[in-house]
């Protein structure tokens, strides 16, 4: 365990160590005796902080949550003023997160697939997902989109396919192609100001 680890809070040790794990192995592939050893910390200290894998989980869920909707911010305002670049700006953390060392796919398609409909992982990662999408729709309103529903449904599905593909074939390519697509979208679906 790095010594950086073992310094932090006993909540904070335990979290750390289940994001790293759960990252590179999955919410099913990894036990939580794993995560208590890996942690460094007593079983009882574990549930005092997380009653259930599902809430340690769901506390994963949120921190990476948090994490991925200010990568996701950060490069839409790297992108400019233009609520329009700001759309297909937001591609670069995209293309951040494949050229991450471990890059392991989207952590919510992953955990999405692993969990029970109705389960707490499940329902954090939908409300991930509702919230990126009510945001990409804000932006997508700001541009003049005709439909900025449909906007950002079409934007938020080609940021999860490309973050799914990757898992899968980890294509450097594939992000570039991404930004290329939600440039065409995003000039189709927001006329110019005239």
């Amino acid at each position: 365990m790095p010594a950086t680890v073992k310094r932090l809070p006993a909540r904070e040790r335990i979290l750390t160590t289940a994001e790293e794990l759960f990252s590179a192995h999955g919410l099913r592939g990894v036990g939580v005796d794993r995560i208590i050893a890996e942690s460094g910390v007593a079983k009882s200290t574990l549930y005092v902080h997380f009653p259930s894998k599902d809430e340690l989980a769901a506390a994963y869920l949120r921190r990476v949550d948090d994490s991925w909707r200010g990568k996701l911010r950060a490069a839409a305002l790297a992108a400019g003023d233009d609520a329009r670049e700001q759309l297909v700006g937001l591609f670069d953390a995209v293309d951040a997160a494949y050229r991450r060392h471990g890059f392991h796919g989207c952590p919510f398609i992953n955990a999405a697939a692993e969990s029970e409909p109705g389960s707490l992982p499940h329902e954090v990662t939908a409300e991930h997902k509702r919230t990126v999408r009510a945001w990409v729709r804000g932006l997508a309103e700001a541009a003049g989109a005709v439909d900025p529903d449909g906007l950002a449904l079409q934007l938020t599905l080609l940021i999860d396919g490309t973050l799914a593909a990757g898992k899968l074939e980890q294509d450097p390519a594939m992000p570039t192609a991404a930004k290329a697509a939600a440039r065409a979208v995003v000039e189709r679906a927001c006329p110019p100001a005239v």
